[in-house]
């Protein structure tokens, strides 16, 4: 059953109960990066294997996203500031427990290419943070792999 969470503003990646941050080094220039991110959103599904569903809702503002294994969300966007952050607010969504949520994608100059910084800010109910926080290294892992599969997709010609 999805449920509305609590809104929360840019500052929850700060203060969130549970923060989980991954950073990778890619060779795709930031400018590249935040196109794949913020204004191709059906793209997701090219490069990040849990996305099984995206596409942009309310001219932009917003995201609908659905994960292998039936998560969705319905999602705001925050900040969309070319090309150094995309960060959007988890509105509504079916996972147990969740009681607000937030990702941030962070892009820095790396030489010519970019440092992509992924933080995703939650909280929950106990049972929901204690699966968090066993999940980071498979998180982690799912990061890794959409980051190098997003850079060699901007990659080609």
């Amino acid at each position: 059953m999805a449920r509305r969470l609590r809104p929360v503003g840019l500052d929850f990646v700060e203060t969130a109960p549970v923060r989980l941050v991954f950073a990778r080094e890619i060779s795709a220039p930031p400018d590249a990066v935040f196109r794949a991110l913020a204004e191709d959103v059906p793209g997701w599904t090219a490069w990040f294997s849990a996305v099984t569903y995206a596409r942009p809702i309310g001219a932009g503002a917003g995201r609908e996203i659905r994960l292998r294994g039936g998560t969705r969300f319905v999602e705001t966007v925050l900040a969309a500031e070319r090309p150094e952050v995309y960060a959007y607010r988890i509105d509504v969504t079916n996972a147990p427990g969740a009681r607000a949520m937030l990702e941030e994608w962070r892009l820095t100059p790396a030489g010519t290419g970019t440092r992509v910084r992924w933080t995703f800010a939650a909280d929950g109910t106990a049972p929901f943070r204690f699966v968090l926080d066993r999940a980071r290294p498979g998180l982690g892992r799912a990061f890794r792999g959409a980051v190098t599969s997003l850079d060699r997709r901007l990659r080609r010609p």
